[in-house]
C-alpha cells in the first residue's frame, strides 16, 4: 500500500482518498474485524493476523510508537499506514483510539479456530464464557487466555465475542487464541469445572489441560444446562458478604490456578 508520506502533495492527497473509499468498502465485508489502536495493531501482527488497511491521524506519533514499543513489527506498521484527517478517522471509527490510529484484518477462518478448539489432547484449558452480557469483560478474559496461553475462548449466547467494543477490550488478542461462539450443547470435549459458589474449594482440584473452565456472569452466574453437565463444580474462595468476583477476575484466578498446578506437576 502506498502510504501518505509521499513527497509530492498530489500524490499524498490521492493515497488518501484511495485508502479512505478502500476503508470503506472492506469495512463492509463480513469476515473484516475492526482493530482499534496501536496496541491492538500490534499484537494482531505479532500474532500473524493478516491487517488489510491502516490509517493514522497522526503519522509521527504512530512512528515514535512502533519504534518505541513495537520494534519487531514498526515497518510492517509504518509500511502500510496512510495518514487522514482526525475528522475523517472520526467519520470512519466511531470512537478512535486515543493512539489516533485503526486498522482493519481479516478474522481467521472460524472453522480452523473451531477444529483446534475441538483437538485433543489439549496442552491448556478452554475458557467457557455462558452467556456473558458486557463486552469489555469478555475483551479483558481474550486477553488474559492469551496471556496464560489458554487454548481459547468460547462464549455462549447472542453475545459476539468478535464485537468491536470486545476486540478492542482485547488489545487485539484475539490473534492470539482461538476465539468462537458456540451453543452450549457443541462445546468442545473435556470435562466441564463450572466455577459456582456452592461448588468445593478450587484449590482441592488440579485441573487438567483438558478442561473446560466454565464461568457465568456476575450477576446471574452459569446457567442450569451447562451447570447440570458439570463433572464438577468449584468455587473460588471469597470473603462473607461480598457478592461477586468481576468475571474476568475470577478467569484470571481459575487459570492461574490452572498454571500453577501444571507448573508443580512439571
Amino acid at each position: 500500500m502506498t502510504n501518505s508520506a509521499a513527497a509530492d502533495p498530489t500524490e499524498a492527497a490521492e493515497a488518501r482518498e484511495t485508502a479512505l473509499g478502500g476503508w470503506r468498502a472492506t469495512a463492509q465485508e463480513p469476515d473484516t474485524v475492526l482493530i482499534d489502536g496501536f496496541h491492538a495493531l500490534k499484537h494482531t501482527l505479532r500474532f500473524g493476523g493478516e491487517v488489510r488497511q491502516v490509517l493514522t491521524s497522526d503519522r509521527a506519533q504512530l512512528a515514535e510508537l512502533a519504534t518505541g514499543l513495537a520494534p519487531d513489527v514498526a515497518a510492517a506498521v509504518l509500511g502500510a499506514a496512510v495518514e487522514v484527517p482526525a475528522a475523517a478517522l472520526r467519520e470512519l471509527v466511531p470512537r478512535p483510539h486515543p493512539t489516533g490510529v485503526a486498522a482493519l484484518a481479516r478474522r481467521p477462518d472460524p472453522a480452523r479456530a473451531l477444529a483446534r478448539l475441538r483437538e485433543l489432547p489439549r496442552r491448556a484449558p478452554v475458557v467457557v464464557l455462558d452467556n456473558p452480557r458486557n463486552l469489555g469483560n469478555v475483551g479483558a478474559v481474550v486477553r488474559l487466555a492469551a496471556g496464560f496461553g489458554a487454548t481459547g475462548v468460547v462464549t455462549t449466547g447472542d453475545l459476539d465475542p468478535w464485537h468491536p467494543t470486545v476486540v478492542r477490550a482485547g488489545a487485539g488478542l484475539h490473534f492470539a487464541t482461538d476465539v468462537a461462539r458456540l451453543a452450549p450443547d457443541r462445546l468442545p470435549p473435556g470435562p466441564l469445572f463450572v466455577l459456582d459458589p456452592e461448588g468445593a474449594d478450587i484449590h482441592s482440584v488440579r485441573l487438567p489441560d483438558e478442561a473446560l473452565l466454565v464461568f457465568g456472569s456476575e450477576r446471574h452466574g452459569v446457567g442450569q444446562e451447562l451447570r447440570s453437565r458439570a463433572d464438577a463444580l468449584l468455587a473460588i474462595p471469597m470473603r462473607p458478604l461480598v457478592s461477586s468476583f468481576n468475571l474476568a477476575t475470577s478467569v484470571g484466578m481459575g487459570l492461574f490456578h490452572w498454571q500453577s498446578g501444571h507448573r508443580s506437576a512439571g
